[in-house]
């Protein structure tokens, strides 16, 4: 299983949900909070995304708050 990295704001409503929907199903994640991390703000603009939550599961980068993807993906790994 590969760790989950979870892009958000303070303010995205969607992130929240997204790091609960992590927890409820037990994937370990690392969130990067990109208003905060200068470095995780550069991995986003490097990969031309400009929308939190962005997830990066192992290779793969999820742009949105895609469930079905993102257990996919965890599963894979």
């Amino acid at each position: 299983m590969a760790t989950v990295i979870v892009f958000t704001t303070p303010t995205c409503p969607h992130c929240k949900a997204a790091k609960e929907f992590l927890s409820e199903k037990s994937i370990p994640f690392e969130e990067k909070d990109v208003t905060r991390d200068i470095e995780a703000r550069a991995e986003l603009i490097r990969r031309k995304v400009t929308a939190v939550p962005s997830f990066l599961i192992g290779e793969e980068l999820i742009i949105g708050f895609d469930k079905k993807r993102i257990l996919e993906l965890n599963e894979e790994n």
